[in-house]
């Protein structure tokens, strides 16, 4: 059986005021001071809103980080032109510089060649003097006129045939009277500050062979400056040195005191004879050209 409960409501007075009377100020004053602290705790934690949804200072915020944002970026695009601008500029003139120096240094190689070729021209004209010096020199009496007539000098006198750096004169005609020995050959030659010819290269001994003539038989020549007088079986040039160069006919007979004849109408390059120092032939003379060509 349940048990029922009974309370008893006690009522005291205390100079009038009832106890109750107490109770419920008290309560209504602690329920008053605990809505206070809610609203001010409310008002706290939610800031008052403005019309248009927004919190005002979260607002102004916004607006102030949004204008330095603009003012940034306008500064940035500043920065930016002025750079580009100073950039272009910079690249302009290392252009301009550039062809500058370019263009003086195509300038520079002009005038080094033009300068080079100048020095080497310079070069041939002295050693072309020298020679002419030289070869003038080698006469007690330059004969001026002979060589330079009308105030034009030539490389050879008339009748000699220029080859090279060297003046030849193919001596002999048809008449037997007019031949000479190896040795009147070479005299003949020195009379004219010149000596019997000799050959140092196959270009030259081309030359010669393609200006000598057939006369009186196939035995006959031209007097060159090669001999073995001075001792058999060694074949020296007039002036004691050793031949560079050989083109001897096959199947020649050694035999001591011979000098050299080239014949006509044979190899170029195989027309050395060997004859009897005292036989009568035609013969070449060569001396240097007065003006040396290139």
């Amino acid at each position: 059986m349940d048990e029922e409960l009974h309370y008893a409501t006690v009522m005291f007075k205390s100079n009038g005021v009832s106890t109750q009377e107490i109770y419920v100020n008290n309560v209504e004053n602690a329920i008053y001071d605990e809505v206070k602290t809610e609203e001010q705790t409310c008002d706290e934690s939610h800031p008052v809103i403005s019309e248009n949804g927004k919190t005002a200072p979260s607002s102004t915020a916004l607006r102030v980080v949004a204008a330095g944002l603009g003012i940034l970026c306008v500064i940035l695009v500043s920065v930016i032109i002025v750079l580009r601008i100073y950039l272009n500029a910079v690249i302009s003139e290392y252009h301009t510089n550039y062809n500058n120096l370019t263009t003086q240094n195509l300038q520079l190689r002009t005038e080094k060649t033009h300068l080079e070729r100048q020095t080497d021209e310079l070069s041939r004209e002295r050693d072309a003097l020298n020679w002419t010096v030289g070869v003038i020199l080698e006469f007690d009496n330059f004969p001026v006129n002979a060589h330079c007539s009308q105030k034009v000098c030539k490389p050879c006198l008339a009748g000699w045939l220029l080859f090279r750096s060297s003046c030849y004169l193919f001596m002999g005609n048809q008449y037997y009277s007019s031949w000479r020995t190896w040795d009147a050959s070479r005299e003949h030659c020195r009379e004219m500050k010149a000596d019997l010819v000799m050959v140092g290269s196959q270009e030259e001994q081309e030359f010669i062979s393609n200006h000598t003539e057939r006369y009186n038989d196939d035995a006959h020549g031209y007097w060159i400056g090669l001999t073995e007088k001075a001792k058999a079986g060694q074949w020296l040039w007039a002036d004691g040195s050793i031949p560079t160069v050989k083109y001897w006919m096959a199947q020649q007979v050694l035999y001591w005191n011979y000098c050299t004849l080239i014949l006509p109408l044979k190899d170029p390059l195989a027309n050395w004879s060997k004859a009897s120092c005292d036989m009568r032939n035609h013969w070449i003379c060569e001396t240097k050209a007065l003006i040396k060509s290139d």
